[in-house]
């Protein structure tokens, strides 16, 4: 009737009346059944959503009535339906507003808050939120609308935004001001006996009141929010609070301003003015320096400081109003007296430094200044507390700056660190002049100090690490027997001092351990570990001795913490130093020691800090109820690990998403919903440590536990890691131990302390199982595998899973599962029937959730293999708890069948159709509807969502059915038809379940889904206020773009895109609206890059805070280099003006815009690489008739304009993506031509506005990053050809050459107006100039105009290259060789620290650097080598040290180094690859005699260089093994014959001591492994690299010979020769090696001997017969044989023997015998007419044509040869006659052989034998002629035109030849040759009477 009503109710509005009354009635009634009551009260407000005005006033009123006594109903669904109908009743204004009501409506929801759960919670505060929010809505309005005739909707919808105008604004008066209206929630929140659960409660209504008024009603009254905040809740006037209440209401008025209002509500300029805000009034009001003017109390001021934390971290950049309001105050007050107020303005100062790194460097001068000025006064007389504080303050402040610096290396120098460094160790030795009170503060100021260096990494505290061991073993000496007698006493003072001392170097110690790793060498650690005892046996000797009764809390109210305390912050020290530290180097006895210590303090009686006396009060009282409900900040001393109450996300290793955020809830409900059941609340001031230990990349303060908790963690911390690492018999002494300690009497007495200690111990436990399943230590998991320990803590965990705690049970319950899974089978199954047995006997609902959730847990970690045996029991089990009417049973029951489903996976198929089916019947079950069952049912269902359950059971299906979803209708059908049902309910959470299910539906059976109907429902969420329902549909979206964007295109369009780059613009945290776009992009680009283009450029042309915010203010700084060309930029667009057109109030945040320039990034590069040449060529598109508008290339103008735009903006990550995107479009379009105007170049036209957009990122405000980005765009642009006249570059050469100026001093830089910047960002800039230089240098290869570019600048850039290279080689050295050889502009620390700053840089750049280098060393550039030689300055303004070949050591050893990492497998990246041919490429000219001199040739350095030759010979590629052959030959052709025969004589024989002999032996060994190697060739280019590195190896060979002169040239040429018959013989390589290479043995065959003896003529002849015997002997062995191998290896030997034979000196005779044996075998070869046919006809012309031209040897031989090829002929012609098909390629290529070796043999003969001869040939050729044929065959006209050839030739001959023939062949070939000649005149004929007829063609010839 509801859903009816609610969408028919305007047109049957006559049912209204009966049906409230029948309504009302049935609600009425407390026996009818909850259920009942909820559906016709919710029946009811659906109703009068649409049917309001059909309600009379007197129903109206007992509406009302009904709805306002249902608030304090017992029944909690009651009260949420109840809530729901007053909004709706107010909403339509059927109820009156007037204050008195408004006051009753609000006190009457908050009497219910302390029964209430969260979602009645936050349906009263709906009601809430929308009543105080109509008070700010016009009274005039409103009291029209109170009228009766006046009803009418106003649309406003639940959580929807009033947007109300503050009353300034307003035409007419409100009901209430804002103060007023605020005041509503804080009078009672300020009452002293509303409870904590109100409170929180009310909390939650501010949090909704603040959504429901608007983000701009927030943002315009955001001042008097925060005052209400401040004033009414921080800072209130209460009876003396505790130190946990102080923090509940800083931590709750956090959340409402941060998580509500700062992230959610206020826009980017709403929080620069937010910060502005909160500095003006609260900040620089300390300290007050006027009369009568009161301070912020700290507590204000702490709320303030994490508040502009977090909003500075947030905007990310601090624009410059936030910078001039945060600069001052937040120095100031760090010399605050309050503790807590002193660390929130440290850790504001580092988000502030971070956010704005230009300050830093001045920042951490300040406040060393003020540091020291505070040292200086401490020991004064007259020195007060204050100075006390603000030298701690100060400390603390430098502790968060230094922490900035390895983020920022750029902006700070580090001669500083040094400084304060030696002010710490001065101010520890100065300690012991003073009293104990200041001598305190001096050292842990010292140690503060120590601390904050330790972020700076090894490579400073390398050198200082000696100086801090002895530190630190003079503050943890042993203790003496002062301290460990019973007896002896010291004063409070005295332990005060003691302990502050030691927990101060500990700090130290352990900021050392985190960030120092490499420095913790065995030795280093076994000294930590010798101090780390001592410090422990203090502290136990400190417990003995002190007596004193302890506080009731952990946290007193004086200001400095007591001894307890302190004791408490050293013990944790020295567990966290221990649990880092590890404990390879500790005796067994020391870790016995440890543990039981740790034991002691997490599961003991004496381990609990609280008041004795007060817990056996509340023991015996029965007054304890729940950890969770203690309110003293220390809660019996439970670990706060366990505070999130759900232990099993302790380590964030489990991926189960129920459990991240069980109920699908908004994030800040959750966080307001936890603080109710949270006793232990984290704070910064807790641990001050975590100002130098936390990363920079944490979103927000992290908050520490008290000191008396966090060494609770620590010591669980070290128990788990320390118990996997014991012996089984130990292990179980410990545990036995623990249950000892849990079953003390004591704790009898003390019922809260018995609680956190099994609570504890079970933690503790779990934490160990963890370790020891991750470990990969056999031994740790064998401790928990041991019967003894398992048995043991298995019957302690048996009792937890029956314990009510939902923390201790979900704990106990992962426990067993991983015990289990590291036990031993048996357990397994024995645990599985304890606990069938415990669910059958047990009745009791909370026991039976523990069984079933670790039923659950066992499954999930044994995992479906092992527990595949029990899987049949675990699921009836669970399924028949799953039906039991408990909420709490069947919850967990669910929970636990979906792990076991997801852990079985394919094992769980059998079970699918009942699973299913009980769902389907459970859903339909109103014991398990959301309000069904009982009283007390319906009430614990609020936060045990059966439904979500049940949506994950069902999504765990899916994933097991996977693509067999397909196949199963039925099941199929189910599946859909409940995520369909459950997708329609009203509650968000069961939605965002039933989307996550449709994802993965989407990926298994997207042809069943209505994919229109899903893309609109999951837009309509994201709009959606609530993040879970948002964050679940862009999961769903980046499912569905991934399997098919072009679909999402084509339902979603450009709005859906426009809709997730809007929410991106709400909230730029949502990582997954990204992934979407990116996916999207990536995919759609290359179709329609203009689309996308128009969205970013919609993004871009608005506006951001920034821009804003610096609109009013002068303009940014302008360049000193400023002309036209800088603003020559069409569109006019300005820093300070946005584009024209753009509307006022359309404004978009930084990071949003960043997003759209990533992507415009990702869109240049997809097009460019998707090889769409229409993209980038208009040229082309024309002539493929493609529309422009939609084409990249027609969207330049508008890519330069959004580049100029980001590099014009304010905030730095904006300018560098403007560049990396203006850097895109010079090389996209750096060869596209001009379409309008020819040889011109597209870009020509745009040079001005490229130049316009460089400008800015030389301005006085550019970071080094921005700067080092724009020169590599400069030398981008100058080196890609667009303008080839260097008096045309302008601005951009200009700029690129004043940074090459810059570079040439030893000085700081400071390019274009950027000044004051430090060493490393200086030396970053030098290397980046240098590095673009260097390209351009590459580029001038394929570029000749940058020749004149370079030339000017050669002499320098030669020097600096050089330099570069040199630094780069000494910044890799090791410390030692730094601190000897440091640069002229730095001094030993800073080299030390620049290691690690500077090397990513000169790693990225230097190979590009060593490529130019090499360049110019190719091309023998004079002032490379002078600069080598040492007669030039490196550049710089002093002289280089180096002289002589000290610069090739340098260039060797870096080329040497990479080389060898190289071959050792590690090129593999294309970075890594780029290198090692820069490193290739330039050692060929590097082993010149004029940059290496005889230095290569020391043995040393020679034999390393010949090893590394043979290993990358034997490892890389062909391509590398070429260049290493070419510097071989490099080397041999330019050194001197002295040099490599290392001696003044010529070698006789190959010794070792030659370097000659190396180098023939590394040639030697590449060609024959290249031979060898050459089958596992996959490419075509591998194998054609692989022929050009043989061929390049024998040429080698050949300049190796020459080079050893007589009489080993001979030998050399015999082992080439011999390598060259081992490629002739192989038959294992089935690639053509020898075909190409055949030019090589011709130069081994040609060598030229003028000094050759006679000795070695005959040595020549041998080895000649030897390689010719072994060709024809290769041709015979493969005989009859058939296949690709044989017949290569035939066809190449056959073409070596030819080669031979023909190549040989005239002088040289060769074997008649084997001649003729080679005649022969080509005849045969062309006889058998197989694949190798060609090659023998080829080789019978080649010898024939020798013949021809006299060679005696063939002319007696060749006659061998013409009965083959007559025979081939006569086979081809009978063949011909046979297939009347068309003559294959094959055939006409032979045939033409034959025709060519046939014609040569006729050439050669004289006249009179001629007639002859062609006795013979002309019947052969006849046999091809057919004149009959038509059309005639290519063979026939091949044959006529060789006879009409040879008839031309010799006339008479053949006059004489044919009259002999017989008649039928003479009729033949008289016909062919006359149709031969009558064509020839016929077409002669036609061209001579119709010249126009015949057309010019070009004739193409056959080669």
């Amino acid at each position: 009737m509801g859903d009816l009503m609610k969408s028919f109710g305007s047109s049957v509005m006559s049912f209204m009346g009966e049906l409230t009354l029948t309504s009302l009635k049935i609600a009425k009634y407390s026996s009818n059944s909850v259920q009942f009551r909820f559906q016709a009260l919710t029946a009811l407000q659906k109703s009068l959503e649409t049917a309001s005005r059909a309600v009379t006033d007197a129903t109206a009123k007992d509406i009302i009535k009904t709805a306002r006594s249902g608030l304090s109903d017992k029944a909690l669904p009651i009260q949420r339906v109840s809530a729901d109908i007053l909004r709706v009743m107010y909403k339509h204004g059927m109820a009156g507003i007037s204050i008195p009501e408004i006051e009753s409506l609000v006190s009457l929801c908050i009497k219910s808050l302390e029964i209430s759960d969260q979602i009645t919670r936050r349906a009263f505060a709906d009601l809430v939120a929308q009543v105080l929010a109509y008070t700010q809505t016009e009274e005039a309005s409103l009291q029209s609308d109170h009228k009766k005739g006046g009803k009418k909707d106003q649309g406003a919808g639940t959580g929807e935004e009033v947007d109300a105008k503050p009353p300034s604004e307003g035409a007419g008066k409100t009901i209430m001001s804002l103060a007023d209206m605020l005041q509503v929630l804080s009078t009672p929140f300020n009452k002293p006996a509303t409870p904590r659960k109100t409170r929180i409660g009310i909390i939650d209504f501010y949090s909704v009141l603040f959504s429901t008024l608007g983000s701009s009603s927030v943002e315009n009254n955001y001042a008097s929010i925060v005052r209400h905040l401040m004033n009414e809740i921080v800072s209130y006037p209460r009876v003396p609070t505790t130190r946990y209440e102080r923090l509940l209401f800083r931590k709750l008025v956090g959340i409402l301003l941060r998580e509500v209002i700062g992230v959610r509500m206020l826009s980017e300029q709403g929080q620069i003015g937010a910060i502005t805000e909160l500095s003006n009034s609260y900040l620089k009001k300390w300290p007050a320096l006027m009369p009568g003017q009161v301070p912020p109390s700290p507590l204000v001021l702490v709320v303030a400081l994490n508040e502009v934390s977090g909003l500075l971290q947030q905007l990310g950049n601090a624009p410059p109003p936030a910078q001039e309001a945060l600069g001052t105050p937040l120095i100031e007050l760090l010399s605050h007296p309050n503790h807590s107020t002193t660390v929130a303005a440290a850790w504001c100062l580092r988000s502030f430094c971070y956010s704005t790194p230009l300050r830093l460097a001045k920042n951490v001068l300040s406040v060393m200044e003020f540091l020291q000025r505070d040292i200086s006064t401490l020991s004064t007389p007259n020195a007060t507390v204050d100075v006390h504080h603000r030298a701690l303050g100060h400390a603390y402040g430098l502790a968060a700056l230094f922490s900035v610096i390895p983020e920022r290396p750029l902006y700070v120098s580090y001669d500083l660190s040094a400084k304060l460094l030696d002010t710490a160790i001065q101010l520890l030795k100065k300690a012991g002049d003073h009293e104990l009170a200041v001598a305190g503060v001096e050292i842990e100021t010292a140690w503060t100090c120590i601390a904050s260096l330790m972020p700076l990494g090894p490579n400073f505290l390398r050198s200082h690490l000696s100086q801090l061991l002895v530190l630190w073993r003079n503050a943890l000496p042993k203790p003496t027997s002062k301290d460990t007698t019973n007896g002896a006493t010291r004063s409070a003072a005295d332990w005060t001092f003691l302990l502050r001392v030691r927990e101060g170097a500990l700090s130290a110690a352990l900021a050392f351990l985190t960030h120092n790793t490499p420095l913790v060498t065995l030795d280093v650690a076994r000294r930590l570990a010798t101090l780390l005892s001592n410090a422990l046996l203090f502290s136990n000797a400190f417990i003995s001795q002190y007596r004193e009764e302890l506080h009731d809390g952990p946290l007193p109210t004086r200001t400095e913490p007591s001894l307890p305390t302190r004791e408490a912050m050293l013990r944790r020290r020295i567990f966290r130093c221990f649990s880092i530290l590890g404990f390879a180097g500790l005796s067994e006895s020391v870790q016995l020691s440890l543990l039981q210590s740790a034991v002691t303090l997490f599961a003991s009686p004496e381990g609990f800090s609280g008041s004795s006396a007060q817990a056996a009060i509340a023991t015996s009282a029965g007054t304890f109820s729940s950890l969770w409900q203690v309110s003293d900040g220390y809660a019996y001393g439970i670990s706060s690990a366990e505070l999130n109450r759900f232990p099993s996300l302790g380590e964030g290793e489990d991926s189960n998403r129920s459990k991240i955020n069980p109920l699908n809830r908004d994030a800040v409900e959750v966080a307001i919903e936890n603080m109710i059941s949270k006793p232990i609340i984290g704070s910064l001031e807790h641990d001050v440590l975590t100002l130098c230990v936390a990363g920079m990349t944490s979103a927000s303060c992290i908050e520490p536990p008290p000191a008396s908790t966090g060494v609770v963690d620590a010591s669980i911390e070290l128990f788990s890691l320390l118990l996997p690492n014991q012996t089984a018999e130990a292990a179980a002494r410990i545990i036995h131990q623990v249950i000892d300690a849990i079953r003390s009497p004591k704790l009898d007495r003390n019922s809260g302390r018995k609680a956190a200690v099994r609570l504890n111990t079970t933690f503790a436990i779990l934490c160990a199982l963890r370790r020891a399943m991750r470990s990969s230590m056999r031994q740790a998991r064998e401790v928990f595998g041991s019967p003894n320990v398992s048995s043991m803590i298995l019957d302690f965990l048996k009792t937890a899973i029956l314990d009510p705690d939902v923390a201790f049970q979900l704990t106990a319950s992962e426990a067993i599962g991983r015990i289990v899974s590291l036990g031993e089978t048996s357990l397994l199954s024995h645990q599985v029937s304890s606990l069938v047995d415990q669910v059958v006997n047990n009745r009791d609902p909370n026991s039976r959730a523990g069984c079933a959730s670790t039923f659950g847990a066992i499954y999930q970690y044994v995992g479906g293999l092992a527990a595949g045996a029990l899987l049949k029991n675990t699921v009836n089990v669970l399924m028949s708890l799953s039906n039991d009417p408990h909420p709490v049973v069947h919850h967990r029951a669910l929970s636990a069948l979906g792990q076991v489903i997801n852990a079985a996976n394919l094992s769980y198929s059998q079970y699918i159709p009942s699973t299913l089916g009980m769902l389907l019947k459970l859903y339909g079950t109103d014991s398990h509807e959301p309000e069904g069952g009982s009283l007390t049912s319906a009430n614990l269902r609020g936060h045990l969502p059966t439904f979500q359950t049940m949506c994950y059971v069902i999504d765990a299906v899916i994933g097991v059915l996977g693509p067999e979803l397909q196949e199963s209708a039925r099941t199929r059908s189910l599946t859909l038809d409940l995520v369909n049902e459950f997708s329609q309910e009203p509650d968000e959470g069961i939605k965002v379940e039933a989307i996550i299910c449709v994802k993965h539906l989407l990926i298994f059976g997207e042809d069943f889904m209505q994919v229109p109907e899903l893309v609109a429902e999951f837009r309509r969420n994201l709009g959606s206020s609530r993040a879970p329902l948002k964050l679940a549909s862009i999961d769903a979206l980046y499912a569905l773009v991934q399997k098919d964007a072009f679909t999402l295109s084509k339902v979603g369009g450009d709005r859906l895109v426009e809709d997730l780059f809007g929410m991106l613009d709400d909230d730029s945290s949502i990582d997954g609206v990204r992934n979407v776009i990116t996916s999207w992009t990536q995919q759609t680009a290359v179709h329609n890059p203009s689309g996308w283009i128009d969205l970013c450029q919609r993004i871009m042309s608005k506006t951001n805070a920034f821009q804003q915010t610096i609109a009013g203010q002068s303009g940014p700084p302008t360049s000193s280099l400023h002309d036209d060309e800088g603003e020559s930029l069409s569109g006019g667009v300005s820093k300070e003006q946005p584009p024209v057109g753009q509307a006022r109030g359309s404004t978009s945040r930084w990071r949003t815009q960043l997003f759209a320039l990533q992507c415009l990034h990702l869109i240049c590069r997809t097009v460019a690489s998707s090889g769409r040449q229409e993209h980038l060529d208009l040229l082309f598109a024309k002539q493929q008739k493609i529309p422009q508008t939609s084409l990249l290339v027609s969207r330049i103008s508008d890519l330069i304009k959004m580049a100029f735009t980001a590099s014009a903006a304010y905030v730095t990550e904006i300018r560098l993506e403007g560049l990396v995107l203006l850097r895109d479009i010079i090389e996209i379009f750096a060869s596209v031509p001009d379409p309008d105007y020819a040889d011109t170049l597209l870009l020509e036209q745009h040079q001005a506005p490229i130049t316009a957009a460089l400008t800015p990122a030389f301005s006085s405000d550019s970071t080094p990053e921005i700067l080092a980005s724009a020169i590599e765009v400069c030398a981008v642009f100058v080196g890609c050809g667009v303008v080839r006249e260097v008096g045309r570059m302008g601005r951009i050469l200009k700029l690129l050459t004043s940074a090459l100026d810059q570079c040439k001093e030893a000085e700081t830089l400071s390019i274009g107006d950027a000044q004051e910047l430090s060493p490393n960002a200086s030396v970053m800039l030098r290397v980046s100039t240098l590095t673009a230089w260097a390209e351009l240098q590459h580029a001038s290869i394929t570029q000749a105009y940058l020749s004149d570019v370079l030339e000017p600048y050669r002499q320098t850039l030669a020097g600096l290259w050089l330099a570069c290279l040199r630094d780069y080689a000494r910044i890799r050295g090791d410390s030692e060789i730094l601190q000897e050889t440091v640069s002229d502009s730095a001094d030993v620390v800073y080299a030390g620290l620049g290691r690690e700053v500077l090397l990513p840089y000169y790693e990225d750049s230097w190979t590009r650097i060593l490529r130019a280098v090499g360049i110019a060393m190719k091309r023998q550039d004079p002032h490379i080598l002078a600069t080598v030689d040492g007669k030039a300055t490196t550049g710089s303004a002093n002289p280089d040290p180096y002289s002589g070949n000290a610069y090739f050591f340098i260039i060797f050893g870096l080329v040497f180094e990479l080389l060898a990492s190289s071959s050792n497998g590690s090129a593999s990246t294309p970075s890594k690859q780029l290198a090692l041919h820069a490193a290739l490429d330039t050692l060929p000219a590097l082993v010149r005699p004029e940059y290496c001199g005889i230095a290569l040739f020391e043995p040393p350095i020679f034999t390393e260089f010949t090893s590394l030759c043979y290993r990358m010979m034997l490892t890389e590629p062909s391509i590398v093994q070429l260049r290493l052959i070419e510097t071989i030959v490099s080397l041999v052709s330019t050194h001197s014959a002295k040099s490599l025969w290392g001696s003044q004589t010529a070698p006789h024989e190959f010794k070792d001591d030659v370097p000659l002999t190396h180098c023939l032996r590394i040639i030697t060994f590449a060609v024959r492994n290249a031979i060898a190697s050459a089958n596992g060739l996959a490419s075509q280019a591998q194998i054609l690299e692989r022929i050009a590195l043989i061929r390049a190896g024998f040429s080698a060979l050949l300049v190796v010979s020459r080079a050893f002169g007589s009489p080993l040239q001979e030998e050399v040429r015999s082992i080439s020769v011999l390598l060259y018959s081992h490629m002739l013989k192989n038959e294992h390589v089935d690639i053509d090696l020898v075909g190409p290479t055949l030019p090589a043995l011709k130069q081994l065959l040609d060598i030229s001997l003028p000094d050759q003896t006679e000795q070695d003529g005959k040595a020549y002849g041998r080895l000649i017969h030897a390689l010719f015997s072994s060709c024809l002997q290769n041709i015979d062995e493969i005989g009859s044989r058939r296949g690709a191998v044989p017949n290569l290896k035939v066809k190449n030997n056959m073409l070596a023997s030819v080669l031979i034979v023909t190549a040989v000196p005239s002088g040289m005779r060769l074997s008649g015998g084997a001649v003729e044996h080679l005649c022969y075998s080509i005849s045969q070869k062309i006889v058998e007419a197989q694949e190798s046919t060609h090659t023998a006809l080829h080789c019978a012309k080649t010898l024939i044509a020798a013949a021809a031209m006299g060679n005696q040897t063939f002319q007696s031989v060749v006659k061998s040869l013409i009965p083959g090829i007559i025979s081939y002929i006569a086979v081809l012609a009978g063949r011909e006659r046979l297939d009347a098909s068309e003559t294959s390629e094959a055939d006409v290529q032979d045939a033409d052989e034959s025709f060519k070796a046939l014609a040569s043999l006729f050439g050669s003969f004289p006249e009179e034998l001629r007639p002859k001869a062609l006795g013979v040939f002309l019947p052969v050729l006849i046999l091809l002629l057919d004149p009959d044929r038509r059309p005639s065959n290519i063979l026939h006209a091949m044959a006529v035109n060789q006879i009409l050839a040879w008839a031309t030739s010799s006339p008479a001959a053949f006059k004489d030849a044919t009259s002999k023939l017989e008649k039928g062949d003479r009729e033949i070939l008289e016909t062919s040759v006359r149709q031969a000649v009558q064509g020839l005149q016929g077409s002669t004929s036609d061209a001579s009477t119709n010249p126009v007829a015949v057309k010019p063609q070009i004739s193409l010839r056959s080669f």
